[in-house]
């Protein structure tokens, strides 16, 4: 008997960890796939304080209005990486033009990287946490609340922090992705339909994704 429960368990053991690994693997292709796909905007505010916050606004708008007329004929992500990076002074400089416009003499800290970002929805996609490519800009103190939004494709909606997003814009997603991780973004937060399976899948990548922060 007690040999039978100790196959049992380890039969038990052996399927959790089957189990576990194929998760972890589906996580990783998806988490990848989404991640290079996408190039996204960090904006973060000098401080909490309604001036701080209206000005990280305007500096956002005027950072999406340059990037929309930079990338307007470009639809693959790495040429929009080599634009930005090349560009990168222009946008400091349009950061700063901004604060000083506004009656403020902060300081600009810009970056492009791979930071680890949470959860977030564009008006009717969402993006589960996890690693991607950003541009990541700091005003002042940068201990305010933060900007998060999606440069490439042009998710960004300058004046506006929801609502429907450009067609052309989610065919660029949908075309770089396949069909189940193009559902992930689109439905896997909705609750206008009942599609368990990918909202289970979508709950598994932010759940993964939380213990791989960099």
């Amino acid at each position: 008997m007690k040999k039978k429960l100790i196959f049992i368990f380890i039969i038990i053991a052996l399927l959790i960890t089957y189990i576990f690994l194929l998760s972890k693997n589906y996580v990783m292709a998806v988490s990848s796939d989404l991640s290079n796909s996408v190039l996204r905007l960090h904006i973060i505010a000098n401080s909490d304080s309604q001036q701080d916050q209206d000005l990280k606004l305007k500096v956002r708008d005027n950072i999406v209005k340059y990037m929309n007329t930079l990338t307007k004929d470009i639809s693959d992500k790495q040429s929009v990486i080599s634009l930005v990076n090349n560009n990168i002074d222009e946008f400091k400089k349009i950061a700063l033009n901004t604060i000083h416009e506004n009656g403020y003499d902060y300081a600009v800290n810009i970056k492009l990287g791979n930071f680890f970002f949470p959860t977030k929805d564009y008006g009717n996609i969402s993006f589960p946490s996890g690693n991607y490519d950003a541009l990541k800009i700091e005003i002042g103190d940068a201990i305010g609340q933060n900007w998060w939004c999606v440069l490439f494709p042009p998710l960004c909606l300058v004046g506006s922090s929801s609502g429907v997003l450009p067609n052309d814009s989610k065919e660029i997603l949908e075309d770089s992705l396949n069909s189940e991780e193009y559902k992930l973004i689109s439905e896997g937060k909705s609750n206008l339909n009942d599609n368990s399976n990918i909202q289970i899948k979508f709950k598994l990548i932010e759940w993964f994704n939380q213990f791989n922060k960099d």
